[in-house]
């Protein structure tokens, strides 16, 4: 049922805008006509955002956010409506969009411990990476903007497949030139320091428009990795005044700043001639998050806990040249399936030995194919875990239980199924307990008091209550008093 609402919800949309599309493309393909020198082989481009809400964009049916040039893309290509990420936080989800496999199998499902007692994170030495596939194939690859997948010598970016690193590698910066940052908080460009001035994600977005204009006569793949709208909640002062009466000011003026420069790089691809020979994903790393102004509408939950509003995210699809444009695809989908996609249309062979856990979502990009790309999905942060089986999601809390929803009939998860539909309960328990068979323990944990409030959160929604504090200075201001 919710499907078809949103539906109808988009169809206004895809009309106002279908006349530009159709501008659009007639120019990109006169410009790649008269450019002889492009390659055939397309480009590929992830364009990941940090923390963004389900609904926080014009095409996801944002009336506040003015996104013009996101809503461009994706009526240039195809938005999906059921599509998740691998993790309900940033690291683990990156490791595995990037890897195309559950990151559990090798031990990365969740962020550091903040006192480094377990290690450095990052992604274990033997697996592969989406960019190394693309360097093999004699593909330029860079990374841009947050990296988050390790610190250390073997896990920088130019250590897994970039050959061109221009970004920084923690998981969050401020926005504006720190004064002496650390090796981790700078930004770098193949391990060496830049300064820069102005707003981090212009920097980030002129540096993309640069490398295509440098790479433009041969194939590249671009990993365009913004930390916008992650916190801290910084804009530039001209945005900030151009939303000054807004009620969420700074994540409206940090969303028009992103928009912008995601425009300025189509708009270079465009004027290059080969927009129409890129394949572009764009999608956030994880749902939105509770403490920068984000909305996952009529969806339950939040960054860090296993209900839709911490994994599924707006997912879009563009490749002019080989996919229809303007139309939904409301099958299961994951950000797995990115390396799977991505090494298909550029017709490069895996090696034998790679795991790949995401499917190959052209044929259901060109409709040879309908239905689900997945029948099953799967997630485990430490303590919570969660499975998808059909339209059933089924979502469990270690050491006190777990709950069951059709999210056919109830997207908002608040009908707890397990004790009236105890085939399906038991169903997807035991293909979560089996998925859990070919995956290894975590190699680290995250610090104990976020691990305390992320299951107190967990437990309060699994109950359809309020969580009492988020954080673990809100929690540590409510010691004494009744948490349950």
């Amino acid at each position: 049922m919710i499907l078809i609402t949103m539906r109808n919800r988009f169809f206004i949309f895809w009309l106002m805008i279908c006349l530009f599309g159709c501008k659009e493309v007639s120019q990109t393909t006169n410009n790649s006509v008269n450019n002889s020198n492009i390659s055939s082989s397309p480009n590929v481009i992830v364009i990941l955002l940090d923390d963004a809400g389900y609904v926080d964009f014009g095409f996801m049916g944002s009336k506040d956010l003015d996104t013009p040039e996101i809503d461009k893309l994706a009526a240039n290509g195809v938005v999906f409506t059921d599509a998740h990420v691998s993790s309900t936080v940033c690291a683990p989800s990156r490791a595995g969009l990037i890897t195309g496999q559950y990151q559990q199998r090798f031990g990365f499902e969740a962020n550091d411990t903040g006192d480094k007692t377990s290690g450095d994170i990052g992604l274990a030495k033997e697996v592969s990476t989406i960019a190394d596939a693309f360097k093999e194939n004699n593909y330029a690859t860079t990374a841009i903007g947050k990296w988050h997948l390790g610190g250390t010598k073997h896990n920088h970016p130019n250590q897994r497949g970039f050959d061109d690193f221009f970004g920084f590698l923690a998981g969050g910066r401020s926005y504006f030139p720190m004064q002496d940052p650390s090796s981790m908080h700078m930004l770098q460009h193949n391990g060496e320091q830049v300064q820069f001035e102005g707003y981090l994600t212009d920097v980030l977005g002129d540096y993309a428009v640069e490398f295509v204009e440098e790479k433009q006569t041969q194939p590249f793949f671009m990993y365009l990795s913004y930390n916008a709208v992650h916190t801290p909640m910084e804009a530039k002062k001209d945005d900030l005044l151009k939303y000054k009466d807004h009620p969420r000011k700074e994540l409206a003026a940090m969303t028009w700043s992103l928009d912008q420069n995601i425009g300025k790089l189509r708009n270079k691809l465009n004027d290059l001639g080969i927009l129409d020979n890129t394949l572009i994903f764009f999608l956030s790393d994880n749902g939105g998050a509770h403490n920068n102004q984000s909305s996952t509408g009529n969806l339950k939950g939040w960054k860090g806990n296993e209900f839709e509003g911490g994994h599924r995210v707006p997912f879009v699809v563009s490749w002019p040249e080989k996919i229809e444009k303007g139309w939904i695809f409301n099958g299961l989908t994951s950000s797995l399936d990115i390396f799977a996609t991505s090494i298909a249309a550029t017709d490069i062979e895996c090696d034998e030995n790679q795991i790949l856990d995401g499917v190959n979502l052209l044929p259901f990009l060109t409709k040879e194919q309908t239905g689900n790309p997945h029948r099953a999905l799967f997630w485990r942060k430490l303590e919570e875990s969660a499975a998808r089986l059909d339209n059933f999601k089924w979502i469990g809390l270690e050491d006190y239980g777990s709950v069951l929803y059709d999210l056919k009939e109830d997207i908002g998860e608040s009908k707890d199924l397990s004790e009236t539909d105890l085939e399906n309960y038991n169903r997807l328990t035991k293909a979560h307990q089996n998925w859990e068979k070919d995956m290894i323990q975590p190699l680290w944990g995250e610090p104990t008091n976020w691990m305390e409030v992320t299951y107190h959160i967990h437990k309060q929604l699994m109950q359809n209550k309020k969580a009492l504090y988020h954080s673990p200075q809100e929690r540590k201001l409510l010691v004494g008093t009744a948490e349950e």
